[in-house]
């Protein structure tokens, strides 16, 4: 049976410091490189915005709770104000095209003022990266396939992209990330840029496109249905403006007549103009209905908290980044003098 090699970490540490001058050629080269390296990566900012979602159908009582713990949602019986899209699938929304097309048409401007363009152009022709990825790109380009690239045009078209167009889009998407909490359904929204003023726009931006995309799809048939009720109105209330017309005209035209067809004819028109009246009462009693179910079907949404510029820089950690390349090169420096001095 083979002994246990034991570790004298006694005798290590004398080779260690009998082979200290390789210390004094691998740290500061790896200090300088380090830092070198660390240097070229931008800065960079994030602002986290959240909100809440006011509960329609969230109280399921403690079977849904119980489910919730393990990310499942049960429906209920009274799904009458429930969403088809799920609060679960908002980041997907959030990662979609036409999501991203649309914040890349949002009007941004630099904390210095020197730049004041769409977030498109702005991440197209303002956005650092570091010299490798500028070299990796280069060197790309020159195998891609040129015919490939698409139209010049800077027109965001979702259906039609751009392999340029596609990159930018890219880069939006990974700046920007959406989470939600299933128990408690609150939505955090957070964005990552190198400019603390445009940071803090876009976080803004996509709270307020995400609660217009939430608004209009739970309002869609509510809204349908006001304006086909508002129709029928306008269509009601014309009607009765016509015979009330008619009526008029013919009582004046007629005015000291005793005759029993003019009454006849009277009393005809009369009950005419009183059912599109009543028609049209009845409608406008229904468009307000609809406009009622509209309001009832728009969504509160709480905010909890409010995006805000950052004032320190969220990365790179470059001390952290520095002092971890020193430890590794200290620790391969060490395994190296163990193994060939032994």
């Amino acid at each position: 049976m083979e002994e246990v090699k034991q570790i004298d970490f006694v005798k290590i540490t004398k080779l260690i410091l009998r082979n200290k001058k390789y210390y004094l050629y691998t740290l500061p080269v790896a200090f300088v490189l380090s830092s070198l390296l660390i240097i070229c990566v931008p800065r960079y900012y994030t602002c986290t915005v959240t909100m809440a979602p006011e509960a329609s159908v969230m109280s399921g009582g403690t079977l849904s709770d119980m489910a919730a713990t393990f990310g499942i949602t049960l429906g209920s019986s009274n799904t009458s104000g429930s969403d088809a899209i799920l609060p679960g699938l908002y980041p997907d929304v959030v990662a979609s095209t036409n999501f991203q097309v649309k914040l890349a048409n949002v009007k941004v401007t630099s904390n210095d003022g020197i730049v004041c363009d769409t977030y498109y152009n702005y991440l197209k022709n303002n956005w650092k990266t570091p010299w490798w990825n500028k070299v990796f790109l280069w060197v790309k380009s020159l195998f891609s396939d040129k015919s490939s690239i698409g139209s010049s045009s800077d027109k965001l078209d979702p259906f039609r992209l751009s392999r340029r167009q596609k990159g930018v889009l890219q880069l939006l998407e990974r700046n920007i990330s959406c989470s939600i909490d299933k128990k408690s359904y609150v939505i955090s929204i957070t964005v990552k840029d190198q400019d603390p003023l445009v940071c803090a726009t876009m976080a803004d931006s996509v709270k307020a496109h995400l609660q217009e995309f939430i608004t209009e799809y739970r309002t869609s048939k509510a809204r349908i249905d006001y304006n086909h009720a508002r129709k029928l109105c306008e269509e009601a209330h014309a009607q009765y403006v016509k015979a009330r017309q008619k009526y008029a005209a013919y009582s004046d035209s007629n005015e000291g007549l005793i005759l029993e067809s003019y009454r006849s004819k009277q009393e005809d028109l009369e009950n005419e103009m009183q059912l599109k009246y009543n028609t049209y009462t009845a409608m406008a009693a229904q468009m307000q209905t609809a406009d009622a179910k509209v309001q009832e079907r728009t969504p509160a949404f709480t905010t909890i908290q409010e995006s805000s510029v950052p004032v320190k820089p969220a990365g790179p950690k470059r001390m952290i980044f520095v002092a971890l390349m020193l430890f590794l090169t200290f620790l391969g420096t060490s395994v190296y003098i163990v193994t060939k001095k032994e």
